[in-house]
C-alpha cells in the first residue's frame, strides 16, 4: 500500500520574503508515531510542508494529513485534490478533533484524539474493505506502542531533529489551552515507561535532544525516573515545565545532573486574578522570582511564555509583562494573544458572551485578536503584542537582562542566546533557504553547554550515589 502522510505549512512559514526559524525546529513527531502501525512492507511518504515543498502529483492508495487550527484550510484544500484523484482521505489532529462535523466534509475517515488505540483498529478495517467514519480514541496507554518511525524523518532539514515525547497530555486544566477537548473521553494525561523512553533516547545520535512534552515534570516520580536512568548518558537538553514543578526539591537538580540547560515555563501573566480566570491555578501562590532564581544558579536558561489580552488586562500589560521579564534576566520570552480554540471552555465561554470577532481560523495564530478584549481595543492589543516583541528584543533589554548574571560565561551565553533567536532572523532565513540546518547543530551545542555550570552539594551527593549504583549493575 502506498501512504503520503502529509503535515500542511502554516503561510508565515511558506513567506517569499523571510522563514522563520520556528517551522524548521521540530520534525511532524506524531505522523512518524502513526507510521509506526503500518506494516513494513508498506511505502510510506511522510512530507512536510514546512520545510519542503509538497510533490502534488503522486497517486497513493492513502493520505493522512495532520490538523491544525491555522492549518486547517490548507488541509482541506490538499485533501480535496487528493479526493478527487480517487484517494482515501484521512484527516485528525487537534481541530479535527475540536470541530469533526467540519472537518468530516473533508475526509473519508476522522479521527477524534490521540490515535495509539485507534490506528491499529482503522487499519485492521482498511484493509478488510470497511473503514469506519469515524475513530474516537478512548483507550490511552503508551506501553505497547511500537518505537516512531525516525527513519522516515528527514533529518537534515531540522535545527533539532532530535525531538522526542514521551508522554501525553498535561495534569493541569487551563481554560484557554485544547488538551482538555483532544483527551476527552479517557485519560489526559499519561507516560510511556522509562525503559521505553530511555531506548527511544539512545536511538538519537549525538548529544542534543529536545523534549516536546507539554509538560515533561507532570508526573514527578516518571521524571526523577527518567532523569535517573539518563545520568552518564553525556546528554545535554530542553524541554517544558511549570513554576510547581521548579519549585518541588531535589527534582530540577537532577534534571540539570542529566543535562537539563533551557527550560520552558508558562508564566503567561503576572495578574493573579487572570490566573484564577483561566484555571491556572499551579501558578497560583508561586514565587515566580524565586523559581527564576533557582533556574538561573543551576545554569538553565529560561523561555518565557505570556499571554496578553485576558479580562485583567489594560494597556499597561505590555510595559510591566516586559519590563518585568528583562529584569528577571529572562533569555528568551514567547508573546501571545489570548486565543479562544474552539473546543476549549475559553472558547465556550466568548462565544457564548458575544465576544468571538472572526472564525476565520487563519488568524487564530495567536498573532492576531479573534475576540472583543474587557479592557481594551483589539486594536490596541495586537499593537501592544508587536511591541512587547520589539522592547524584548532591542539590544539594549538583551544587555540588561545579560547584566543580572552572576558570572561572565553566563552573561556572554544571554547575549549570543538572545541575539541568535531574535536579531539574525535574516541568517536563519539564508540557512534555512541553503538548506545548511544540520550544521547550525554543533553551534548550538556550543551554547547550551559551552560555560560552566554551578556545582552543588546535593549533585556531588546524587553522583556518587548514581557511581556506587552503576558499580554494584556491572
Amino acid at each position: 500500500m502506498k501512504v503520503k502522510m502529509i503535515l500542511p505549512a502554516l503561510t508565515e512559514a511558506l513567506s517569499p520574503h523571510w522563514r522563520p526559524i520556528k517551522y524548521s525546529l521540530f520534525p511532524p513527531l506524531g505522523l512518524a508515531t502513526i507510521a509506526s502501525f503500518f506494516s513494513p512492507e508498506d511505502e510510506i511518504d511522510l512530507q512536510d510542508e514546512h520545510v519542503e515543498t509538497l510533490n502534488l502529483d503522486d497517486r497513493p492508495d492513502l493520505v493522512i494529513i495532520q490538523v491544525y487550527i491555522t492549518s486547517a484550510y490548507r488541509a482541506y484544500e490538499l485533501a480535496d485534490r487528493y479526493r478527487q484523484k480517487g484517494t482515501y482521505i484521512v484527516l485528525g489532529g487537534l481541530h479535527v478533533t475540536a470541530l469533526p462535523e467540519e472537518a468530516k466534509e473533508y475526509a473519508d475517515t476522522i479521527f477524534l484524539g490521540p490515535g495509539e488505540d485507534t490506528w491499529p483498529r482503522f487499519l485492521a478495517d482498511f484493509r478488510a474493505g470497511h473503514p469506519q467514519k469515524r475513530y474516537v480514541s478512548q483507550e490511552r496507554d503508551l506501553l505497547s506502542a511500537p518505537p516512531l518511525r525516525r527513519d522516515l524523518i528527514k533529518r537534515n532539514l531540522y535545527l533539532v531533529p532530535n525531538s522526542i515525547v514521551v508522554s501525553r497530555g498535561c495534569p493541569h486544566h487551563c481554560d484557554f489551552c485544547y488538551k482538555d477537548a483532544f483527551f476527552q473521553g479517557g485519560k489526559s494525561f499519561y507516560t510511556q515507561s522509562v525503559d521505553q523512553a530511555l531506548v527511544e533516547i539512545e536511538r538519537l545520535p549525538g548529544r542534543y535532544l529536545f523534549f516536546l512534552d507539554d509538560h515533561l515534570f507532570g508526573n514527578a516520580k516518571f521524571a526523577r525516573d527518567l532523569f535517573t536512568g539518563m545520568l552518564g548518558m553525556n546528554r545535554i537538553w530542553q524541554a517544558a515545565g511549570t513554576i510547581q514543578a521548579v519549585l518541588q526539591p531535589h527534582l530540577l537538580e537532577l534534571a540539570v545532573e542529566s543535562g537539563l540547560r533551557s527550560l520552558f515555563i508558562g508564566f503567561e501573566t503576572l495578574n493573579t486574578n487572570n490566573l484564577r480566570q483561566q484555571h491556572k491555578y499551579h501558578n497560583l501562590n508561586r514565587d515566580y522570582t524565586a523559581a527564576i532564581r533557582r533556574l538561573q544558579d543551576l545554569g538553565v536558561m529560561i523561555n518565557g511564555s505570556f499571554v496578553f489580552g485576558m479580562d485583567e488586562d489594560d494597556e499597561s500589560v505590555f510595559e510591566t509583562t516586559v519590563e518585568w521579564a528583562i529584569s528577571q534576566g529572562i533569555e528568551t520570552a514567547t508573546f501571545h494573544i489570548l486565543t479562544p480554540y474552539p473546543g476549549t471552555p475559553l472558547y465556550e465561554r466568548m462565544l457564548k458572551e458575544g465576544r468571538i470577532l472572526t472564525q476565520n481560523w487563519d488568524r487564530y495564530d495567536t498573532r492576531h485578536v479573534v475576540f472583543q478584549p474587557a479592557k481594551m481595543s483589539p486594536e490596541t492589543l495586537e499593537a501592544g503584542y508587536w511591541q512587547a516583541y520589539k522592547d524584548f528584543y532591542r539590544w539594549s533589554a538583551i544587555w540588561q537582562g545579560a547584566a543580572t548574571k552572576t558570572s561572565l560565561n553566563y552573561r556572554l551565553r544571554h547575549l549570543v542566546y538572545a541575539g541568535s533567536w531574535k536579531k539574525l532572523e535574516p541568517f536563519w532565513d539564508w540557512v534555512i533557504r541553503g538548506h545548511q540546518l544540520a550544521k547550525m547543530m554543533p553551534i548550538l551545542e556550543s551554547v547550551l553547554q559551552g560555560f560552566d555550570r554551578v556545582s552543588t552539594p546535593w549533585k556531588s551527593l546524587h553522583t556518587q550515589e548514581f557511581e556506587k549504583s552503576a558499580q554494584f549493575r556491572t
